[in-house]
């Protein structure tokens, strides 16, 4: 046996592989930066479309450049056809990130820049998969409902990103405290420096393949429970304990505290809580939680908010772990009327905005991530008969 490097970093965790100019996580305040910009501040007055353009361009839009943006990009709404066909094809048991894997694949295929790396190109590219994005996992939701192909509802240019996305989803317009909440999470989910996801894109970026391979393999990433699948998990231990509207929030609180101390006391792991960045709780919590309590007071729904403080709490007291932003977000997306698999769909038409903030990046000053590894395998030996 032999090993080459005593000094080997499980899941890379600690090692500062690059510099970035797109986010940080400022530990004096333990806040969330965009471009230098406190995310709570960009998710209380900012509409989704200057966020995207704030982490492609580096600065928000003034209010020519946001208008130009929004004619842009409404104009790509549409789901394309070819993409319907391609997914109709997909059986509705598999999962959604299948569906919109599949999807981002073929656009990639159909994109008549798409093995043009220059940097116009690739801004181009990027509000169309921010814009394309809203139509497949609207109609992945219609068609899952349906159970195989059905009609999608056409995008309409009267309306943002966010009040559009639930126009396409539901056929009905959303009551603008249910925009909002939407509006919120969408900033929130758009990029957070170099997480699992995030880093596989510029991996796949720094071997000089194209903006769509790197985003299809991006939602590869994302898919698994400990990145964006986590905020299914969530809703999974809730519809676990049960939800019962008939309940009252004390009710509901009770029942969730016996469940999560039963949990831990059998070592199970409970999604939702902690993050290897923050240290002092992530930051994006307090805001996604106010989103929350406007959909739980919008939909009169205490019994929800009984479920998550009794949960949040006995984990407090037993362990001292507080949520991330998977916590709220899935409860949230619940109450609007999102089916479960569906949450991480939404985490990726947010964090394309990041993905591809990232592959600019990367591809501006590039350099092959290829790290190395400590083989702990058998010492050499011979073939027999060789």
């Amino acid at each position: 046996m032999n090993t080459q490097n005593d000094d080997i970093r499980k899941g890379l965790n600690g090692v500062v592989a690059d510099v970035t100019a797109i986010s940080k996580v400022n530990p004096e305040t333990n806040s969330l930066l965009y471009r230098g910009y406190p995310v709570p501040q960009l998710a209380a007055t900012q509409p989704f479309e200057a966020v995207a353009h704030l982490l492609w361009t580096g600065e928000l839009p003034d209010e020519q450049q946001l208008e130009e943006f929004l004619r842009h990009t409404r104009s790509h709404r549409a789901l394309v056809p070819e993409v319907k066909t391609a997914m109709d094809m997909l059986p509705v048991s598999c999962h959604p990130m299948d569906s919109v894997r599949t999807a981002v694949s073929l656009l990639g295929a159909l994109d008549p820049s798409a093995e043009d790396s220059s940097p116009e190109a690739e801004q181009e590219k990027a509000k169309r998969l921010f814009a394309q994005l809203p139509a497949v996992v609207a109609y992945e939701q219609r068609r899952r409902r349906a159970g195989g192909p059905t009609e999608p509802i056409a995008p309409r240019e009267d309306l943002d990103y966010s009040q559009n996305f639930l126009w396409m989803t539901f056929g009905e317009e959303a009551a603008p405290e249910v925009v909002d909440a939407f509006r919120i999470s969408m900033v929130l989910y758009a990029e957070h420096s170099f997480n699992a996801s995030t880093f596989t894109a510029r991996v796949i970026t720094s071997t000089l393949s194209d903006l769509h391979s790197a985003v299809t393999g991006a939602i590869g990433a994302l898919k698994g429970s400990l990145h964006g699948g986590a905020n299914e998990a969530v809703m999974h231990t809730f519809d676990e304990i049960g939800i019962r509207p008939e309940e009252t929030e004390a009710e509901a609180k009770a029942r969730a505290k016996t469940w999560m101390e039963d949990a831990l006391a059998q070592k199970k792991k409970v999604m939702g809580f902690g993050h290897r960045v923050y240290k002092h709780g992530d930051s994006r919590v307090p805001t996604m939680k106010e989103a929350m309590d406007a959909m739980i007071a919008h939909f009169e729904r205490p019994e929800v908010l009984g479920l998550y403080n009794g949960l949040e709490q006995a984990m407090d007291e037993a362990k001292g772990i507080l949520p991330n932003l998977d916590y709220p977000a899935g409860p949230t997306y619940h109450l609007m009327g999102f089916d479960t698999e569906m949450f991480t769909p939404l985490f990726i038409a947010a964090r394309v905005t990041g993905w591809t903030a990232h592959v600019m990046e990367q591809r501006a000053a590039n350099a092959l991530i290829r790290p190395l590894s400590a083989y702990d395998g058998p010492d050499e030996r011979q073939v027999p008969g060789a």
